[in-house]
């Protein structure tokens, strides 16, 4: 028992946002790759051809995050075999096994439960399970603990606003960038809206890209030359360089 004890005190805690990391688990596409990070519990996807090539380097590079290996496609396909074994209805039993046989089948099967309200929030249900057990798993083998995070409580206006009157009279500039700010963010949700379906997924990405872009260390001619000096200095004390000298 002690031992078990001391196994979980070793495993790292991760805060978690579930609906984030059961969305990575499930989307197994060959060009989406998902990450955990193991401080803050975000769960960053990237999209190969749009997200930045030399981002995603350092994200690979980067211990703070971890790659999360999605639920396989065939292992999804046995889930909704294991869903249709549980239904009673000879007709609809049927009509399920009809809708994932061949190519097409997750959308077939999907299409399918549409017209069936309560059977596909059994489906839910039981998708939702099968996740969690995987999650867990994987968590597991990691080292990982998942945890839930700390509920952050909005404050009223009562308690800020002494704060904003204040901010308003000692840096008036700010209220200004506010107000750009504000019409930007108004601006991009009316851009949202006009977007076609097949263009969401793009925005998103290259939205999380944006955010994520502040947590990686950001290149300034500073580092470059420090770098380079220090390349320099590297290369003169090589063997090659003492044998060109001789």
């Amino acid at each position: 028992m002690n031992d078990e004890w001391s196994q979980e005190m070793e495993k790292r805690h991760v805060p978690v946002v579930w609906e984030a990391i059961q969305d990575a688990f499930e989307n197994n596409a060959p060009e989406v790759h998902s990450y955990l990070h193991l401080t803050t519990g975000e769960v960053i996807r990237i999209v190969d051809g749009i997200a930045d090539p030399n981002m995603h380097a350092r994200i690979v590079s980067d211990p703070s995050y971890i790659r999360i290996d999605p639920v396989s496609s065939r292992e999804q396909y046995r889930w909704m075999e294991r869903f249709i074994s549980t239904i009673e209805d000879e007709e609809f039993h049927k009509k399920l096994l009809g809708a994932i046989d061949g190519k097409g089948a997750f959308r077939r099967f999907k299409d399918v439960l549409m017209h069936f309200p309560v059977d596909r929030e059994r489906w839910f249900a039981f998708r939702a399970e099968r996740l969690k057990v995987a999650i867990e798993a994987w968590l597991d083998t990691h080292g990982l603990v998942a945890v839930e995070r700390e509920k952050w409580e909005v404050p009223s206006a009562n308690d800020v606003r002494e704060a904003v009157n204040r901010e308003e009279v000692e840096r008036p500039e700010r209220r200004n960038r506010f107000a750009a700010a504000e019409a930007s963010r108004q601006r991009l949700q009316e851009l949202v809206e006009l977007l076609p379906v097949r263009e969401l997924e793009n925005a998103v990405a290259y939205l999380e890209f944006l955010r994520e872009r502040k947590h990686l260390p950001r290149v300034t001619s500073k580092s470059v030359q420090k770098n380079a000096k220090a390349s320099e200095l590297q290369d003169s004390d090589s063997p090659e360089a003492e044998s060109k000298e001789s």
